[in-house]
């Protein structure tokens, strides 16, 4: 019997000739009454279809190839190759005139150090194909105006967290009994252990090892993988949630999603979910505004874990710095460089350090006048 099929879907087919990623766009432009115009406004520019996109698109390959995700970077790569396509008069000028265009196209300050980022890449990219080209000297002031914009930590103190962790366990959710103790054990390893969202999603089942009081954060940023010794309080809290998460008839696969819900496909709350629920219960305890993005973030959390514990060590007499290298170790980071940023200045820390300056430094005081006299 002949079948009268055709070998390809005609709707996918016209959505990859568009490059788009949905296919309904491709159904209102053909149900349009100009479907050879809906379809052409549709069309997209391929990723790297310039004439710099091979050369872009074989750096990106190198440096994840190297090991790096390259995810932000590529991203600002491709809408400086999109520019291109939307632009052909340009493809024909020298490489300083096309980037001239590209910083004249928006006036913003994050645009300008986008445009900043790129010169420094592509000077990098032509070096390496050319070793006699000379590199530029980077322009830090855009970076610096982008930085002035940025919003500055809020530290939660300890009564914050307190009264995040109450409302937490009293969260109404009737239709999720088990959500309200979810809640709560984000906040407990979002603080305690300065977690940050992903690594909250993205834990399983098996990466808790109540018996050796451990859990496992895999494959985080700078693709590194972190045992994370927890203090008994937060085990005991753990050991609590795991045996209402059995009850509730949670999967017992090690690796399925601790944090879970038994809706959807994955049954594991999402990233953008566990930003939505924390910053729910920081709205709820009045440390953010009803409405808006303004006010505490989630990774505020991991900035009030840093600042509150180099404080519990000025008043343990411990010096702070001797501790950095393992702090950097225990959240994640390469180096101290990077644990530097979450340490913001309070009056509680400017008045610890200054404390420990005075009881360190006064006796070497002394000694010069002793010197002098």
């Amino acid at each position: 019997m002949k079948t009268e099929a055709i070998d390809r879907n005609p709707v996918t087919a016209l959505r990859q000739a568009c490059n788009i990623k949905q296919c309904m766009p491709v159904w209102r432009a053909l149900a349009s009454r100009n479907p050879e115009k809906a379809l052409a406004e549709l069309r997209q520019p391929r990723p790297f279809g310039s004439v710099l996109g091979a050369v872009l698109a074989e750096h990106v390959a190198l440096m994840r190839n190297r090991g790096y995700k390259y995810t932000s970077q590529s991203a600002r790569l491709l809408r400086f190759d999109r520019f291109l396509q939307l632009n052909p008069a340009l493809q024909e000028q020298p490489i300083g005139v096309i980037l001239d265009h590209w910083t004249a196209a928006k006036s913003t300050r994050n645009h300008a150090a986008e445009c900043e980022n790129l010169r420094r890449v592509l000077t990098k990219i032509f070096h390496r194909q050319d070793p006699s080209t000379p590199f530029r000297r980077p322009d830090p002031r855009p970076q610096k105006e982008v930085v002035k914009q940025w919003r500055k930590p809020h530290i939660h103190s300890p009564d914050d967290v307190r009264r995040m962790l109450d409302i937490a366990r009293s969260y109404p959710s009737p239709r999720a009994p088990l959500r309200p103790l979810t809640i709560y054990t984000m906040l407990v390893l979002a603080y305690c252990a300065g977690l940050r969202r992903g690594e909250l999603a993205r834990l399983d089942l098996g990466d808790v090892d109540l018996q050796d009081g451990t859990i496992t954060v895999r494959q985080t940023k700078f693709f590194k993988t972190r045992i994370l010794p927890l203090p008994n309080s937060v085990v005991v809290e753990l050991r609590a949630y795991i045996k209402a998460r059995r009850r509730a008839g949670a999967s017992q696969d090690p690796c399925s999603g601790l944090f879970w819900h038994g809706q959807g496909r994955t049954r594991r709350y999402t990233p953008e979910m566990v930003t939505w629920l924390l910053s729910d219960i920081m709205r709820r305890a009045e440390l953010k505004p009803r409405q808006g993005r303004t006010g505490p973030r989630v990774h505020d959390l991991r900035h009030s874990m840093v600042v509150n514990r180099i404080l519990e060590w000025y008043e343990a007499g411990i010096n702070p710095q001797d501790r950095l290298p393992f702090l950097a170790t225990y959240l994640g980071h390469r180096d101290i460089n990077s644990t530097l940023v979450y340490i913001t200045v309070t009056q509680d820390l400017l008045h610890h350090a200054n404390e420990r300056f005075r009881t360190v430094g006064a006796p070497c005081l002394d000694l010069g006048r002793e010197v002098r006299s």
